[in-house]
């Protein structure tokens, strides 16, 4: 990532979002501004020490994740803290955290996250009520081992669970069979979206579930779907795709979500971060 193109994106973006910040009215977005690892997976096992760098001129005070393969976590967690970034969570794959929750506390334990989240439940072609039936049993067992370790277990959505079940969809099944002392929820707002829901009535649905959040926008045109994929350009800087962005800030808020993670996978990650955080630090109440 050239920091030429980022720095010179920040200044238009700032400028952008300082004219349309003119309106009266308290800011709308008052936490730490978060960034998900995964944004810079092109870049981070190139440069690592040159992306901490850019994420910190950038005001990003927080990270999801852990470091590139290879590095061991300690050193990850030196260089972020040596930058004043803290890693309030990180993730782990579904299999690794069922078969060895052990390492995946270690690890979260290594980086100082107070969070561990799964993006992803194994299943074949479609989503089907069975795989739901599974997560909640590996869920309720692995987030009372975290709990016991002083971690919080989250599940982040990804789109296919909103398939229907009876009055409702099979991520409603997970989040009413799973124990709220053991399973929480990071809200992935463009993946809820894409999937047929309206984010800020899913945070409003299970307000006390809700923990984290993952910030993104998904481009004008893009259709929904429930295979829990869609092409990485369609990832756009907030506020400029379908998502109604400062009604779910608003739920979040009303929720008390206190951790944001922007997560950019698009190519044209450099110049649309800056872009987003403009967007957020000039939204008002």
């Amino acid at each position: 990532m050239k920091k030429s193109t980022i720095f010179i994106a920040l200044f238009a973006a700032m400028a952008l979002g300082q004219q349309k910040a003119s309106a009266q009215g308290k800011p709308l977005f008052t936490n730490q501004i978060g960034v998900q690892a995964y944004t810079f997976r092109s870049s981070m096992p190139k440069a690592t020490a040159s992306v901490l760098d850019t994420i910190k001129s950038l005001g990003i005070t927080e990270i999801e994740g852990e470091g590139p393969k290879g590095m061991p976590p300690e050193e990850f967690r030196k260089m972020c803290d040596d930058r004043g970034i803290s890693i309030p969570s990180t993730g782990a794959g579904y299999e690794a955290i069922v078969n060895d929750p052990g390492s995946v506390i270690k690890l979260a334990k290594i980086l100082g996250a107070k969070y561990v989240m799964v993006a992803w439940i194994p299943h074949g072609k479609e989503f089907t009520l069975d795989d739901a039936k599974k997560a909640v049993t590996d869920f309720n067992r692995v987030g009372k081992i975290l709990s016991e370790a002083g971690l919080t277990f989250c599940y982040h959505n990804h789109g296919y669970e909103f398939g229907s079940y009876n009055d409702g969809s099979l991520f409603d099944y997970i989040a009413q069979n799973t124990n709220p002392k053991y399973v929480s929820f990071e809200i992935d707002i463009l993946w809820s979206f894409h999937g047929g829901q309206d984010p800020a009535a899913l945070i409003n649905k299970y307000p006390s579930r809700m923990k984290l959040m993952h910030l993104k926008d998904i481009r004008k045109g893009v259709a929904n779907d429930l295979t829990g994929g869609t092409d990485t350009k369609n990832d756009v800087a907030l506020g400029t795709g379908q998502i109604n962005i400062p009604e779910v800030l608003k739920a979040a808020k009303k929720a008390g979500i206190k951790h944001y993670f922007i997560e950019d996978e698009s190519p044209s990650y450099s110049e649309q971060l800056p872009v987003t955080i403009a967007y957020l630090k000039g939204l008002k109440d």
